[in-house]
């Protein structure tokens, strides 16, 4: 669909249509662009007479998009985004970054690892407006859904490019309010008398979230008294209230408070963490440092998970 004026596109017109498919109504739009009302109103009414179309439905609590208002909507919506992120590829440089990062991860690792991180980041590049979005299900980056992911599953998708971020282990944990209840287990075996925490109905982009249930099936461990959420992070505070033994990520023993390890020999699958993102945001300073800054910020919570688990050692051959 071309819209023209005097032989040229006319790009005055759709992004005040823009605008206004975005506020809801002419009134915001119009302090948005920084317009008379009127002004915006005939702007959209020269649109509409251009088109031969409506694009709006007039109520009086606003505008609704038509059919084919939704349709132009969604294609202008696209190609001013398109040309934001071409704008900002073209003049920011890596000491200068700048503009919108959104992100996405898993609920627990967004909500327990990366969030408390990201306070040196955004004081280090206050010029990037970062948006965290925490969803179990994996977003469409090559939709643009979100910019850059941090996963939990290598990417399938061609389009994408990956780097692999760490190796995570899974172990158990408990609540040490539960273990003085109901005793510490020495072995496998013992297991047999205590409660579980473990991953219930749904889909998580992590492939080894099964372990510990499929572990215990192995060796025939009823598991009637088991709660089952289909939420790692809701694991985590299950096993924290101390309803049971749980299985969970390794960065819970540092992040978490509340829990502690327990039969450390019983180990899941390691969990492979990627940083993926689209081809056409290779050359973004914006995704560059945060790539950067995630890598140094990994590497650190390694080494301080070495300290926690040495000292976990101690405290458990001096027990």
């Amino acid at each position: 669909m071309v819209i023209r004026s005097n032989g040229r596109l006319d790009w005055d017109k759709l992004r005040v249509f823009h605008a206004v498919a975005e506020a809801g109504s002419f009134t915001h739009a119009s302090e948005t662009l920084n317009l008379s009302q009127s002004a915006v109103s005939r702007q959209i009414s020269a649109l509409e007479d251009a088109l031969g179309v409506s694009l709006f439905h007039r109520h009086a609590r606003g505008l609704i998009l038509t059919e084919q208002g939704d349709l132009l909507y969604k294609t202008v919506h696209d190609v001013f985004a398109k040309l934001n992120n071409v704008e900002s590829l073209l003049t920011e440089t890596k000491e200068n970054a700048e503009g919108v990062l959104r992100v996405t991860t898993t609920v627990a690792f967004g909500s327990v690892w990366l969030t408390g991180r990201l306070k040196e980041f955004i004081r280090t590049y206050p010029d990037i407006q970062v948006t965290l979005r925490l969803d179990d299900q994996e977003l469409d980056l090559a939709m643009r859904e979100a910019d850059v992911a941090i996963r939990f599953n290598e990417p399938t998708q061609p389009d994408l490019i990956q780097r692999h971020l760490v190796s995570l282990h899974a172990n158990l944990y408990a609540s040490p309010e539960y273990l003085k209840e109901r005793g510490l287990p020495r072995s496998l075996e013992e297991l047999r008398n205590h409660d579980f925490v473990l991953f219930g109905e749904g889909v998580l982009p992590v492939s080894t979230v099964h372990w510990f249930a499929d572990l215990l099936a192995k060796n025939n461990m009823a598991t009637r008294s088991t709660l089952r959420v289909n939420n790692i992070y809701g694991i985590y505070r299950a096993v924290k209230a101390g309803i049971g033994i749980g299985p969970l990520p390794e960065y819970f023993l540092q992040e978490g408070r509340g829990i502690v390890q327990v039969l450390p020999e019983l180990e899941g699958p390691p969990i492979e963490a990627y940083f993926v993102y689209p081809e056409e945001l290779r050359n973004s300073a914006r995704v560059t440092v945060f790539r950067d800054f995630l890598v140094r910020e990994i590497a650190k919570a390694r080494t301080q998970l070495t300290v926690v688990a040495q000292a976990a050692d101690v405290l458990r051959t001096a027990g």
